[in-house]
């Protein structure tokens, strides 16, 4: 008698299930890249229509908070991808917006400014008409959030770069300093913190005018939290260099809809969110490359510990900067992927 299917086989069974169920069965399937998380996706073609196919395995995402999101900001006049059929154990069929991201309209020649400016305006009408009170179920970015956050820099990043485990007392003062940056912090809005806002996850919809033209993916992560949580991942991004001149004009489009917030209170506020992310990042990546056998991100170092530093200059967050002078020296902050290291 054979015995249960292996936990992979099961999800392929439940998955094909799904497509059956949804009236897809016939379609052409085309798997597609996938990105940091569990989920996975596959394109489905059929008679010159397509959709988007999206695994989300429960337990390690929650497809019902992407569903959540993504109504709500079709209700604000924002383009997330329409749900055409979704299943209790993680399975949605999503409207498909294409192909053309920023990251690969950029690649390509377009304009820099109108992009990044078309990301801007959306995160601004994002932040005039959502409604928070809508989802009151959304998990906020806290301080404690916060805190375990970045604390996978020293969970995962220092062991990874041969520091080895840090020592109690240096890990209870890496918590020890953020919670004293953290508790500084500028009075700021609260508002939906789409959360991995970057060009990759944007899409350039050229069947759609003004905010209607930029598609949103990948805001399974959706947090209530800071307002210019999304506009610094957006321009202090991890994967891609933004000029300086590009940045600063970004920020004053956003600023320039809003009441005044101080520019000190603004710099301040961006170089936290920015150091806060970015150091984050730092641990996610060295987890993805150890537990997850992904070493493909640890290509993106130099830029994330340039941004660190350029970020943790601030004078308001010399408590951080300090901590990784005495803990992570350069030598620390290179750390070569496991497939180049091979000879």
């Amino acid at each position: 008698m054979s015995g249960p299917l292996p936990e992979g086989a099961q999800r392929e069974r439940r998955r094909q299930a799904f497509v059956r169920a949804a009236g897809w069965a016939d379609a052409v399937v085309e798997p597609l890249t996938g990105d940091a998380s569990f989920r996975r996706y596959w394109r489905l073609r059929r008679g010159g229509r397509s959709l988007i196919l999206m695994d989300a395995p429960p337990g390690r995402e929650s497809a019902a908070d992407f569903v959540a999101v993504a109504q709500l900001l079709r209700t604000a006049g924002l383009s997330a991808p329409a749900i055409h059929h979704a299943a209790a154990d993680g399975f949605l069929l999503l409207e498909d917006f294409g192909d053309a991201t920023f990251t690969r309209l950029l690649n390509q020649g377009a304009d820099a400014h109108d992009l990044y400016a078309l990301a801007v305006d959306a995160l601004i009408v994002l932040r005039q008409r959502v409604q928070l009170s809508t989802l009151p179920t959304l998990r906020r970015l806290s301080a404690p959030v916060l805190l375990d956050q970045v604390e996978l820099l020293t969970q995962w990043y220092l062991p990874l770069a041969g520091g080895g485990v840090p020592h109690e007392s240096a890990a209870a003062a890496w918590r020890a300093a953020w919670t004293e940056v953290l508790a500084g912090r500028p009075a700021e809005p609260e508002t939906l913190v789409l959360y991995d806002y970057h060009v990759d996850n944007l899409i350039r919809l050229t069947d759609r005018s003004a905010v209607a033209a930029c598609g949103l993916l990948d805001f399974q992560d959706a947090v209530k939290g800071p307002a210019l949580f999304d506009l610094v991942s957006l321009l202090r991004d991890v994967r891609r260099d933004v000029p300086p001149d590009l940045a600063q004009a970004m920020q004053a489009r956003y600023r320039a809809a809003f009441a005044p917030m101080g520019d000190g209170d603004f710099d301040h506020a961006a170089a936290l969110w920015a150091l806060q992310r970015n150091c984050r990042i730092l641990g996610t990546f060295a987890r993805l490359c150890v537990r997850d056998g992904k070493p493909g991100y640890l290509a993106f170092l130099p830029r994330v510990w340039r941004l660190v530093a350029e970020d943790a200059a601030h004078p308001a967050l010399s408590p951080v900067r300090e901590w990784l002078d005495r803990h992570v020296p350069p030598p620390a902050r290179h750390i070569t992927p496991p497939e180049a290291g091979r000879g």
